[in-house]
């Protein structure tokens, strides 16, 4: 959810014609701990990089203990135009995913190593060890006109439970249009299974600005470009012991355990409390940019560079369950250094404690509820507490943009006919920022 980049005639007039309002004065409401303001159809971060530095990891010991040193960044986006993977938690139907890269002037390069996707050795498959870490945030924010200073308790990446306080929002204006349509994938006709990945790629054109990276489309099975993972380590594929539990491993078709090669997911709910990542499928080799990864664990390249666009296309359907995050789905981002050691568990095998990176896209905060919030996790923290409706019924399409220029993360509700085309213009990414306005439209400068 967030951003744009400057490329030709790529312009971004929010500032100049806008109205400036505070979402929550018309009204909040406090509810299981978390501030909800105002229903809105996008969210726009500006201010988001930082210069900082966080603890990378170097070595993860029999003790439990992991070694690191500290890593400095600085950017626009800082720290997340670092690699960044993609995380779901259900109950949700994942339908669309499309991921999109700078064609020229990035500022950072994917890797280009070329590796094929090879089966790993099968372990004695247990069962997923969860070890959520408690973490606390110190977020600075304006309600109602007045700066507050709040603690922000947080159980771990995309784990169970955010407490956000109300912030200030501006509302902007703009216009909205519709992306060029996709082609439909030959493959599907030919009733392709859902085990078997669908490469499929078209023609991009040599004008666009951005260029489609890895397409996933659940009805048709195409998967191109792009790598499902889980939490299922020591099951199929990955390892697992009683020091650090369960490392990554490739997803079933199912979305419910490891497998031992690669799938596609099948076009199916993922119940609740079950999670699962995309990655590229540049699987990271020795001595290469992915850095140090957990031994013997299923380790991919994330998505780098401060300039990218995802579009998603989900369905969050309630269950009616109970426990722990039941009814309770999410999507959002690491820093991709994070699942590649630890996503949960010791502290000091993770480098999400010193502020490597998280997004949350869509996360519903509490069993059964109907509103999905966001919220940034960096060295410079801090969260909108406007809120999408969550698509109880149906699917809905959201824009995640980065914008290197500017140093912005939009996320943007799309209209349920746009379609993921195999290369954007800078026009359309510029449409795409352009398509919520007034009153829909929230803003939220991060602060240092």
């Amino acid at each position: 959810m967030h951003f744009t980049m400057r490329i030709a005639s790529l312009i971004l007039a929010f500032a100049a014609s806008s109205a400036v309002a505070d979402q929550c004065a018309s009204g909040s409401t406090l509810d299981g701990g978390n501030y909800f303001c105002q229903l809105v159809d996008a969210i726009q971060y500006s201010n988001v990089g930082h210069a900082g530095a966080y603890n990378k990891v170097t070595s993860m010991g029999s003790d439990g203990k992991c070694a690191t040193t500290p890593v400095s960044y600085s950017g626009s986006l800082a720290p997340l135009d670092e690699e960044v993977s993609l995380h779901f938690r259900g109950p949700i139907t994942l339908k669309q995913v499309a991921v999109y890269t700078k064609t020229s002037g990035s500022s950072k390069k994917r890797d280009t190593h070329s590796h094929s996707r090879h089966g790993h050795k099968a372990f004695h498959a247990r069962a997923l060890k969860e070890t959520v870490e408690k973490r606390a945030d110190i977020v600075t924010a304006t309600i109602d006109g007045v700066v507050q200073t709040w603690e922000n308790n947080y159980f771990g990446p995309g784990g169970a439970k955010a407490t956000d306080a109300p912030v200030a929002a501006v509302v902007n204006a703009a216009a909205a249009a519709v992306p060029t349509p996709e082609v439909a994938s030959s493959a599907a006709a030919a009733g392709a299974p859902v085990v078997a990945a669908v490469k499929q790629k078209q023609a991009a054109d040599p004008n666009a600005a951005y260029t489609r990276s890895g397409y996933y489309d659940a009805a048709s099975q195409t998967l191109d470009g792009l790598t499902f993972l889980g939490n299922y380590g020591g099951s199929g594929s990955g390892v697992f012991d009683n020091v650090f539990g369960n490392s990554l491993s490739y997803l079933n078709s199912a979305g419910t355990g490891g497998a031992a090669s690669a799938s596609v997911l099948a076009d199916a709910l993922i119940g609740s409390n079950k999670e699962f990542a995309i990655f590229t499928d540049n699987e990271c080799v020795e001595g290469d940019s992915c850095g140090y990864t957990r031994p013997g664990s299923v380790a991919y390249h994330g998505f780098d560079g401060a300039d990218k666009v995802f579009l998603l296309e989900f369905g969050m359907p309630a269950d009616g369950s109970s426990g722990f995050n039941a009814d309770m789905p999410a999507v959002w981002m690491l820093n991709a250094q994070i699942p590649r050691t630890l996503q949960y568990g010791e502290a000091s095998c993770s480098c999400w404690t010193t502020g490597c990176g998280e997004f949350d896209i869509a996360e519903v905060l509490m069993s059964g509820d109907n509103r999905c919030k966001s919220t940034l996790h960096t060295n410079a923290p801090g969260g909108s507490s406007d809120y999408f409706a969550r698509p109880t019924s149906g699917t809905m399409k959201l824009a995640v943009i980065f914008n290197g220029a500017d140093g912005t993360a939009n996320i943007q509700k799309l209209s349920d006919d746009a379609t993921f085309p195999a290369s954007l213009t800078s026009d359309q990414v510029t449409t795409f920022l352009n398509s919520v306005t007034g009153s829909l439209l929230s803003t939220f400068s991060v602060a240092a």
